[in-house]
């Protein structure tokens, strides 16, 4: 007799932050776009790799990419408004590339036991810019990706503390590896038969995101809380895990949430409490969010938060190399008799090279204040269209962190997925590319590179894809 399979309450993990790989809309515009070479192209990836959802199969096939543009493999340009947030700088800056290339001339690898100026640099560069948010002195330590970096940030936590809970929040993402995957709150990574028990004490509560509040309070036509009524419940539901447990070693969250929601005013300050008084750590995941995409530094930096531990990756390597870093205060340096974060490339001199001018650029080209004035032009237009098209719930964001809710019904806030996926496709025939979130948000994560004529030319793009799918 065979075992019957019991489906859970969905046919499939629920919607996350990515955009769903298999899906009708795709295949046709897939079917109504792509050449002859394209599509064998796609065919061999999809027979050489395994897949995965919001990997593979993919999209398209790429070509070339160049500041704020992809093309691909027909010759097709887009703005590319996703790159993973690891284009910041743009794609192949010109100072970047240099710096690479000069590194694998003069010293291309180094052993762990090796010191070299490079990374040593880097590491002094990060812990004066954690200083600047935090007030304490840091210390570095680096890995070739950000999953690795929360794992990191997990084990030094547990050692700093002599516990081993956590407590985060659904929803998110920090990576996907078993550390990573059990802090995280997304079901694509934590789900799944192949998955199984994940790490022990990983606790997790519902968080913030005002315009869909968990806890069941409304926000204003602006979209933001009435603060008088919710009494950032969403925090305090942090202090009250946190005193029921009493022993969490660390609470861990993006300060601004990639899907993107922004956090209530006073919220992180509320936690930082709570966790004051509970000897919690705090780790902020900058991965996406840092090095100026929302118009700060750091993300953390809008809401005068300062964690104990940060994790930062994605642009750290210009958007060429893999590069993620974890920085604690100095008082955490505890562990130095375990290994908890050693890497083969954990030194290397070139990944720390190409962040060294990846920073450097940021700095030089005022990245930082064009990322806060381009996305203040942004925001205030996509405003604009949300006047005239009913179809758009919600706008939200910081800086180049944008999202664009669409939903069918306004009062009951019905989930638009099947429009925002026609939106979506819209705009790549007509040149932009995005990534829709949670099934129906438009998200956009442009480099921080982007011009208010390059942000107007893509606003004009999404109202023209507005009109198409559903008129006003």
């Amino acid at each position: 007799m065979s075992a019957t399979r019991h489906p859970g309450p969905k046919d499939g993990p629920s919607q996350s932050e990515g955009d769903v790989n298999l899906s009708p809309r795709r295949k046709v515009w897939q079917d109504s776009t792509l050449d002859t070479a394209t599509r064998t192209l796609l065919g061999r990836d999809s027979a050489a790799f395994l897949h995965q959802s919001v990997s593979t199969p993919c999209l398209n096939g790429i070509a070339k990419a160049e500041g704020i543009w992809i093309e691909d493999t027909a010759g097709r340009r887009y703005m590319d408004f996703h790159g993973n947030n690891v284009h910041h700088v743009g794609y192949a800056h010109p100072r970047v590339i240099a710096a690479i290339k000069a590194q694998l001339d003069a010293l291309s690898f180094a052993p762990r036991r090796f010191a070299n100026d490079r990374a040593v640099e880097l590491a002094e560069v990060l812990s004066a810019r954690f200083q600047s948010l935090c007030g304490t002195g840091g210390k570095v330590l680096f890995t070739t990706g950000g999953s690795d970096a929360v794992e990191v940030a997990i084990k030094l936590a547990r050692i700093a503390t002599g516990r081993f809970k956590t407590l985060s929040f659904w929803d998110a993402f920090h990576g996907a590896g078993l550390g990573a995957s059990s802090v995280g709150g997304e079901s694509l990574f934590r789900t799944g038969r192949a998955v199984g028990p994940l790490l022990p004490g990983t606790e997790h509560v519902a968080p913030f995101g005002c315009y869909r509040c968990a806890y069941g309070h409304t926000v204003d036509a602006q979209g933001l809380p009435y603060l008088e009524r919710c009494q950032l419940a969403c925090a305090n539901m942090v202090r009250y895990v946190l005193e029921r447990e009493g022993d969490v070693a660390a609470v861990i969250a993006e300060p601004a949430r990639a899907v993107p929601f922004i956090p209530p005013p006073g919220y992180w300050a509320a936690v930082r409490a709570a966790c004051n008084a509970h000897g919690t750590l705090l780790i902020f995941d900058e991965i996406p969010t840092g090095l100026g995409k929302t118009g700060r530094f750091f993300a953390a930096e809008h809401d005068g938060a300062a964690p104990d531990i940060m994790v930062l990756g994605k642009a750290l390597g210009g958007g060429v190399l893999p590069m993620a870093a974890v920085i604690a205060r100095t008082d955490l340096d505890v562990a130095g008799e375990y290994a908890f974060g050693h890497y083969t490339h954990e030194k290397n001199p070139v990944t720390a090279s190409a962040a060294l001018a990846t920073l450097e650029v940021i700095q030089a080209e005022g990245l930082v204040d064009n990322a806060a004035r381009v996305g203040v032009y942004a925001l205030e237009r996509l405003h604009d269209l949300k006047h005239r098209y009913p179809l758009i719930g919600d706008v939200r964001g910081r800086g180049l962190l944008i999202g664009i809710e669409l939903v069918t019904d306004r009062l009951v806030k019905t989930p638009a997925g099947d429009a925002a996926e026609a939106v979506l496709y819209s705009a790549m025939s007509r040149g932009l590319s995005f990534k829709t979130t949670m099934g129906n948000v438009l998200t956009w994560t442009p480099p921080l590179i982007t011009t208010r004529a390059q942000m107007g030319q893509a606003l004009d793009i999404l109202e023209q894809s507005l009109h198409e799918v559903s008129p006003p």
